[in-house]
């Protein structure tokens, strides 16, 4: 069967993720991108995987520095996420959208506000079509404290924004955890 890059992208559309901005540094600069496919991978050891288009500026830098930081945004953080995904903003993305950010324990440039946070080293690299895939070892992680608990995740679906709505919510009824 044959279809278009849009038509997958719409068919796609129907899954919905959460979003994130993939951060690195390239000559002491923080850089980010907007990037809603990330995965984890792996819990023994703790990895994760990021797909980044290899057109994209960020993509170079991560091979070359061999690590990357991963922000979850929350649901107040879609300006990030539009500037951080190119949008004709200002600040813009060169100027790292004006965003307020501090280093992590290994240095990455972390966001203020994400509701979580991880810091990867790349082990492994596969490309896949027309991505790179970035397999991250999780060096340090945060939840985002107490505050973030109360904040839900910024979430991507058809092209649009979503946020969750407090309503009742039910446990998954599937293997239980260790």
């Amino acid at each position: 069967m044959e279809f278009d890059s849009g038509r997958f992208r719409q068919v796609m559309g129907r899954f919905a993720t959460g979003v994130t901005v993939v951060t690195t540094l390239e000559g002491g600069r923080p850089a980010g991108i907007t990037v809603n496919a990330l995965s984890s991978v792996s819990l023994q050891p703790p990895l994760v995987m990021v797909a980044l288009d290899r057109r994209r500026f960020i993509t170079p830098m991560v091979r070359a520095l061999g690590r990357y930081a991963v922000n979850v945004l929350g649901e107040g953080q879609q300006a990030l996420s539009d500037c951080f995904a190119h949008a004709d903003v200002t600040p813009g993305r060169k100027d790292f959208c004006g965003a307020a950010w501090h280093p992590g324990s290994d240095g990455l440039p972390l966001l203020d506000g994400a509701i979580a946070t991880l810091e990867c080293t790349v082990v492994e690299t596969f490309s896949a079509g027309d991505h790179d895939l970035f397999i991250g070892r999780v060096d340090t992680l945060d939840d985002g404290g107490r505050d973030a608990e109360a904040i839900g995740p910024l979430l991507y679906f058809r092209r649009r924004y979503l946020r969750i709505e407090r309503g009742a919510d039910a446990p998954v009824k599937g293997k239980p955890e260790d």
